[in-house]
């Protein structure tokens, strides 16, 4: 299903319950931060603030804060199913068709998967109000946190080319306003943003920059997604909408954006040209730290007439954050699993903040299986952040965490089933003796073969027998149990 904007997500979300409009006058600073952590932490609705002190546009907040939400805002009932549909992707690509009848039959999903391709469109609603002396003071950017170095733009989608090769790049990096046509663009160093802009210091040219507010749930998501370098995120929004993104082209910059967003800004940022930005808030739980960052100028906003501005907050989990990172889980573990196909299930906690604790079940069938899932995992994207690996039997529920941790204290032995490595770490990592670099450990809490150094007799789990559990269950309700 595709929502043609961002507002029309929104209908949907009140259609169901999902959302509260809040009318009472609140402030940008501080005060919606407090609220939505409120309500963040006891689950509940996405908010909408229609009185927001100091700008016109509403706010919108949490609207993907919760399983069925962050479902409902990729058109699917469960994250599981986007996952699905690409393991039949993956079956195309992995079976070469070996009759003119196996080719026939995949033409139709062929022909589908080039229907995901951005196309070109000449106006759109995001340019229905053009800014060429542009104040940044018309959005309702917020302050969240007391220490925060000022306000921020937390949920854009931020456009970039790369200058070798033109090919498009969105990520999501976020903006602390400086003033009123400056921000900070936090491009941290291992994010393809951040490469493109080193590409345009090397040849001496700006880097032009598009960002991106609103549009389809799906291109926001997309641009949060650990995609391979040179798949374009818009195709991947393409195939979760299952229709192709409009673009329009920007009016002071060679770049095109969502024809149906909600707000744009549009800008460069100068080579080698950098500010202290920071510090923030951030989804750690901590003040990430106060650095140099390049900075962003803008040159043009551009809206529709009825703009709402989209944000969220991060901090202590839960946030709004944990259930986009609950998507990437779902969604890409069937990419993991052809890579290394004895992968059961993945689990990514919220306590780990998404990146320090990786939670793997296995299908195990020789000595130091378990290792060799630690090791493939670091060398692979964005899983080289993760900080703690464990490694469990197929038959252990990784959703469930106490039950993994159960496993992990009894199962394990420190000395033998710990490994430590050094590497890269996410510059967000305060623990970490260097900035980006430090080490990492992997806990193999799988049942251990004597090949692995056991000389004793492992253990069998204490399990009812089946069948006095079928007759126990046939008989309950004669028990008085409630």
């Amino acid at each position: 299903m595709a929502y043609k904007d961002l507002q029309e997500f929104i209908q949907v979300l009140e259609s169901k319950g999902e959302l509260i409009r809040i009318n009472t006058q609140v402030d940008p600073e501080l005060e919606i931060t407090e609220i939505t952590d409120r309500v963040s932490k006891n689950y509940g609705p996405a908010l909408l603030f229609e009185n927001v002190k100091g700008s016109k546009m509403p706010v919108l907040i949490n609207a993907y804060g919760s399983r069925e939400r962050m479902a409902l805002s990729l058109g699917v009932e469960s994250l599981d199913d986007i996952a699905q549909e690409i393991v039949e992707f993956i079956q195309i690509a992995d079976n070469v068709p070996s009759s003119m009848l196996d080719k026939v039959k995949i033409l139709p999903r062929l022909a589908q998967l080039a229907s995901f391709m951005p196309k070109t469109v000449k106006s759109g609603v995001c340019q229905e109000v053009i800014d060429y002396h542009p104040s940044l003071d018309k959005l309702p950017v917020l302050k969240c946190w007391p220490e925060d170095a000022g306000p921020f733009i937390t949920l854009p989608q931020v456009y970039t080319k790369n200058p070798q090769t033109g090919k498009r790049n969105v990520g999501m990096y976020r903006l602390q306003v400086f003033d009123t046509q400056t921000t900070g663009m936090h491009w941290h160093i291992h994010h393809d943003g951040a490469e493109n802009y080193r590409q345009n210091c090397q040849l001496g040219k700006a880097t032009e920059v598009a960002v991106a507010l609103g549009g389809d749930p799906a291109i926001t998501y997309s641009a949060t997604a650990p995609l391979p370098r040179d798949i374009d995120e818009l195709i991947f929004a393409g195939f979760l909408r299952k229709k192709p993104v409009e673009m329009v082209k920007c009016k002071t910059v060679d770049l095109e954006v969502p024809a149906d967003a909600e707000i744009i800004i549009e800008g460069r940022v100068e080579p080698f040209e950098r500010r202290i930005e920071g510090p923030f808030g951030d989804h750690t739980g901590y003040y990430s730290l106060a650095g140099e960052y390049p900075v962003f100028h803008v040159t043009c906003i551009t809206h529709r007439q009825n703009a709402v501005y989209p944000t969220t907050i991060v901090g202590k989990p839960p946030q709004e954050d944990c259930y986009m990172a609950l998507a990437t889980e779902r969604i890409f573990l069937p990419l993991l699993k052809f890579q290394l196909p004895e992968v059961v299930d993945m689990h990514l906690p919220m306590e780990g903040v998404f990146h320090n604790c990786v939670l793997i079940s296995i299908k195990k069938s020789f000595p130091g299986h378990a290792r060799k899932i630690m090791n493939s995992l670091w060398g692979m994207g964005q899983m080289m952040f993760a900080k703690f690996i464990v490694v469990v039997d197929e038959d252990v529920n990784v959703q469930n965490v106490s039950e993994v941790m159960w496993k992990v204290f009894n199962n394990v032995d420190p000395r033998r089933d710990t490994m430590i490595v050094d590497g890269p770490l996410e510059v967000l990592d305060h623990s970490a003796p260097l900035p980006l670099l430090g080490s990492k450990m992997g806990i193999d809490a799988t049942r251990k073969m004597q090949e692995e150094g056991h000389n004793r007799e492992w253990p069998r789990d204490i399990a009812m027998n089946q069948d006095i559990i079928e007759m126990v269950n046939k008989k309950w309700s004669d028990y008085g149990i409630e």
